[in-house]
């Protein structure tokens, strides 16, 4: 990199040589394959936390909702924006 000290501006700049990830193809396709699979096992567990999170949120409702019928006279828990 070559700077022009009197206006402090970049005269001229080579930028760094990036080394070659894979030294041959069969080992990117490899990867690559591999990759796929990762791809497909995480994508699977996002997907069945999104069916759990649903029953989880069925069984808060319910619990939340069995309290409100045993106590009608007790006030609604606060929310957090009624703490201010």
């Amino acid at each position: 990199m070559q700077i022009d000290p009197d206006t402090r501006a970049v005269i001229s700049h080579k930028e760094a040589e990036k080394p070659k990830t894979f030294s041959d193809m069969e080992a990117a396709v490899s990867r690559f394959k591999g990759e796929a699979g990762r791809r497909e096992e995480a994508y699977q567990k996002s997907v069945s936390e999104q069916k759990d999170h649903q029953k989880v949120l069925d069984r808060k409702f319910d619990e939340l909702f069995k309290k409100a019928k045993e106590n009608p006279d007790e006030p609604p828990p606060k929310r957090d924006i009624d703490w201010d």
